[in-house]
């Protein structure tokens, strides 16, 4: 299946407890008790809440994120984000203002550790921002 341009969003007021799976951009501006697993990119809007894990392509965050996120190219931390857990990442971005507490694994090295998750664990180096 392949990626199309549309953008799913979960706005203001709303609420999703579950799983969301898309080959699309996901926009997230209310609360999602579950994971997200897109093969596009992750905007988390300042007012949005997501806890559980996240996997996609690259990702915006603004609000605040109860996770483990995994993202591919970048993660951009904006100066409003909250997030507390783990990130993995290949390029990651912080502004001044944005509040990260947990472990991060960043660089080339992140597609030897998916690799190695699905084998035998996980070997990362740590960096912290």
């Amino acid at each position: 299946m392949e990626k199309n341009n549309e953008i799913n969003s979960i706005s203001v007021g709303s609420r999703i407890d579950g799983d969301l799976v898309s080959k699309s951009d996901v926009r997230v501006d209310g609360e999602l008790n579950g994971s997200i697993k897109t093969d596009g990119r992750l905007v988390l809007g300042e007012e949005g809440v997501v806890e559980g894990i996240v996997h996609c392509k690259s990702a915006i965050i603004g609000g605040e994120l109860k996770a483990t996120i995994t993202s591919e190219d970048l993660l951009t931390l904006k100066s409003t984000a909250k997030l507390s857990g783990e990130i993995i990442a290949g390029k990651l971005a912080i502004e001044p203002g944005a509040i990260f507490s947990g472990k991060c694994s960043m660089g080339p090295v992140i597609k030897n550790i998916n690799k190695q998750d699905k084998t035998k664990g996980s070997m990362s180096q740590e960096k912290t921002a």
